[in-house]
């Protein structure tokens, strides 16, 4: 499925999880750097407002599916892709990381938070290799002069695979400059997936996942902060559906 956002194409271009594990297991066998990115309804609000986002999302080799009403967005348009949420993410690419003898590079979060989360992922992926922990300055410019040195860091550690943590839209502009700066490295936008599994943030329970209601679980737990982030997505909807509809009788996607 296609978001246009004035020149700039955004698409869903890999249907499920199987797809992407063996994508990436490609790429990281090859050596090939790429960028993955997990698209959510509040990516399509910041998309529709910001240029630089927007571009930096379209240079994405891999987009996938972060979230049930794209997953619904997909199916009106006739070209249904499956749910994909990135901190469902970081284990199993860990795990095949470690398979593949690739290292791995954290970056983002807070210091304690990578520490504590890569001793969780080697426990949760036997062998694997973390070459790098890297806690940005907050506010990182992700086209500026530090971050330019910790993708060279990145790039210097021996790194195949980095997991960046910075939320949107830093972390997906930090990996299109990353694929530029460090093109060896595959780089995979997980927003508070390391925080998860450090512990410092508390995901919705399972249950409340498989009735597709995180996100209010999310709000009600910081509903000051991201009561206004909703209803910018709820506004959003409707318009997307309509367009996910014309593109459906029109054959397109």
């Amino acid at each position: 499925m296609d978001f246009r956002f004035g020149p700039h194409l955004v698409r869903i271009s890999v249907p499920d999880r199987a797809a992407l594990l063996a994508g990436v297991a490609g790429r990281l066998a090859r050596g090939e750097g790429f960028a993955l990115a997990t698209l959510n309804l509040d990516h399509l609000v910041k998309l529709g407002r910001d240029p630089a986002f927007a571009a930096a999302y379209a240079s994405h080799d891999m987009v996938v599916a972060d979230g049930n009403p794209v997953v619904w967005l997909s199916r009106l348009a006739g070209r249904p892709v499956a749910l994909v949420p990135g901190a469902d993410l970081v284990v199993p690419l860990a795990r095949l990381a470690a398979r593949q003898d690739v290292a791995v590079a954290l970056v983002g979060a807070t210091a304690p938070a990578l520490a504590a989360a890569a001793a969780r992922l080697q426990a949760e992926a036997p062998g694997l290799r973390v070459a790098l922990l890297r806690a940005p300055s907050f506010g990182l410019d992700p086209e500026g002069a530090e971050a330019r040195a910790v993708l060279a860091e990145v790039a210097a550690s021996g790194a195949g695979l980095c997991l960046l943590a910075l939320g949107a839209p830093r972390q997906e502009r930090l990996a299109a400059l990353g694929r530029h700066v460090a093109p060896g490295v595959g780089f995979v936008s997980v927003g508070a997936g390391l925080d998860f599994l450090a512990g410092t943030q508390r995901r919705a329970p399972r249950w409340v996942r498989r009735l597709a209601l995180e996100w209010l679980w999310r709000m009600l737990s910081d509903p000051g902060r991201l009561a206004g982030r909703y209803v910018a997505c709820a506004l959003i909807l409707p318009g997307h559906a309509a367009r996910a509809i014309a593109s459906r009788r029109a054959g397109g996607g």
